[in-house]
Formats: C-alpha cells, structure tokens, sequence
C-alpha cells in the first residue's frame, strides 16, 4: 500500500520505518538536516522494536496521492501541514497521531473531504539526531473516529507492524493521555530525563501536583477518563482525592514503564533541536480546559510559562529553582 507520512519526527519516523518493514511503500515529509539526511540514509529505527534501515522516499511536501495519511506532525504544525498537501491528502483516509486535545477536529477542518482517524501513541521514542529514532519503551497506538469503517481501515493497516487498540471512548483518552503527557513539562525546564525528574523528591511532588489538577480539570469539565497505559477513571478520581504523597504512586508507575533508558520526554527533544514545543496543546490545553469551565490551573499554567522561557533562553534551571519559580508564580506551597 502506498501510504504518505507528514512528519517525520520521532513517532513518524518510527511509523515510516516499521510501516516499510512491513512491506508498505511510504512517502514521508521532512525538513532542513532530517529532509537531507533520510534522502542519503534513510530512517535508522531502533530499541526496542528492532533495528531496521527503512529507506522511504522522502520530500518537502508529498509528491503523490497516497491510499493512507498518517499526520505526526506536533500538534500546532497540524493545519499547516495539512493544507501545504491539500492536494494529495483530498478525500484520502487521514490518521492523525498527536497529543493533546485537538487532533480530530484539526484535522477535520484542514481535510473535510477526508475521514478522519484520530491515534494516541503510548510508546516512548526518541529522536535526537536526524535520521535516527530510537523506540525507548513499548506500548499501545489507541485509535477513534466517529466511523467504524475509517477505524476498520486504519487498524487493518497498522496491526500487522504495531500494537494497535480501537477506544470507543476517545476524547476521554486524549485525557489519559494528557495525563501521561504530564511527564514532558518538566524535563523541558530542567534538561533531566524523565526518569531523573521523577527521582527528585520535589519534583515529583511538583508533577503530581500537575497531574491532580490536570483529573479535576478534566471531572469538571464531565470527562471520564479512558483505561489505559495502567490508569483507569476510577483510579485517576480517587489519586485527585488523595494527599500528594499517596497521589506519587502513579509518577513512579511512569518511570516504571519507561524503564532504564533515559527519556528526555518529546517537549525537550523539540527544545534541544531549536524547535517550538507543543506545550501549549499539553499543560496549554488543561489551562484552556480550565478557563472554559470557570476554573484554574495555576500549576499547568505556571509550567507553560516556564518552558516558554526555556525555548527563549535554552537555559534549563535547577530543581530547586523550578520549586521557587512555580511557587512564586503561583502561591502554591508544592
């Protein structure tokens, strides 16, 4: 099948890669030293699926009109990206694996002769260097879309090469998985792993204290939360119930599942390679949740901040002083 990938970071260069693996001819989109470098190399994938040389065709823009679109762009390159290929993406099934909160109704109103698929990557890679993804941590690419034969098709697809799972429930997975996301503010300000952040008592305690006000954010606004990557709606209600230091477990449960290899969580990837982050479409989005139904989020908002300046200054700051600047900004004792 011959299939177009716009965007060929971390997740798209391991979707390319596995995808041709798989026997697929795939197209993929790129730009500066990563357009260069796949065009002489190819994709090197490896980690934990394997090692594999994938040598996909690879443009500034999409040269043909493929049978599948799979958009893994991060999240605020969504539109754009999508009209750039408007001529090939026409009436084209459209998957769109990002994070935060709106990838479905992006890319619907960027391709609205196209079905859409929305998908959540759970696994853990990074990309560093160009031409070079490296899978840090298995896991699951949850799938939702209002049409069962846009999922069948974009499942049939994937399964073979991927660990895929259909959510009926998906707008309450974007929340776990936003939740998850939880990990990447941090290592963007202190330029730790996120297994290192998790480590450090304060700023564990920090991320908890993001991650409980990202569930009632999200209770407030009638959402139940999606089992999956270990969380339940139940388990997630009653951490944002508990004291913080019982609400710890679930960073722990993170760093757990991440294992041994360091992960610099994909907002510090985007940071060390000069490039905007997604931030706001991560704690940005709780922030934004928040405001809709009459709340706060002063923690997520205070992360957003700080990582913004992070981008301006490419200075990351010391835990301690991440504990002083939160608290200022917000007059929360964390």
């Amino acid at each position: 099948m011959q299939i177009g990938v716009i965007g060929a970071g971390a997740v798209g260069g391991a979707t390319a890669a596995l995808l041709i693996r798989g026997g697929h001819d795939v197209e993929v989109t790129a730009r500066g030293p990563q357009l260069s470098v796949i065009r002489n190399n190819g994709i090197r994938l490896d980690g934990a699926w394997g090692s594999f040389d994938a040598r996909p065709e690879a443009n500034p823009l999409l040269t043909r009109s493929p049978e599948l679109v799979i958009v893994t762009t991060k999240a605020h390159d969504a539109t754009r990206a999508l009209r750039a290929n408007r001529e090939f993406v026409r009436g084209v099934p459209v998957l769109v694996v990002q994070n935060g909160l709106a990838g479905l109704q992006t890319a619907a109103k960027s391709a609205p002769r196209s079905p859409v698929v929305g998908g959540l990557a759970m696994y853990a890679a990074s990309f560093l260097k160009p031409g070079e993804v490296t899978v840090t941590g298995t896991g699951v690419t949850y799938l939702g879309a209002p049409t069962a034969e846009a999922l069948d098709f974009v499942s049939g697809v994937l399964s073979p090469v991927m660990p895929v799972e259909i959510v009926e429930n998906f707008v309450g997975a974007q929340w776990s998985k936003l939740i998850v996301n939880q990990i990447n503010a941090l290592p963007a300000i202190t330029g730790l792993s996120a297994q290192e952040v998790i480590a450090d008592r304060g700023l564990r305690r920090l991320m908890t204290a993001s991650i409980r006000e990202t569930i009632q954010v999200g209770v407030a606004n009638g959402i139940t939360f999606e089992s999956l990557h270990g969380l339940t709606d139940a388990r997630l209600r009653l951490m944002a119930r508990l004291p913080i230091t019982a609400g710890e477990t679930l960073p722990r449960l993170f760093a757990k599942r991440m294992g041994s290899v360091p992960n610099p969580g994909s907002t510090q990837q985007s940071i060390r390679r000069g490039q905007p982050s997604e931030i706001d479409y991560l704690n940005g989005a709780v922030v934004t949740a928040a405001a809709e139904v009459g709340m706060d989020a002063p923690i997520n908002a205070a992360l957003v901040t700080l990582v913004h300046e992070i981008e301006l200054t490419y200075v990351f700051l010391k835990p301690d002083d991440v504990i002083r600047r939160v608290e200022r900004l917000t007059g929360i004792t964390v």
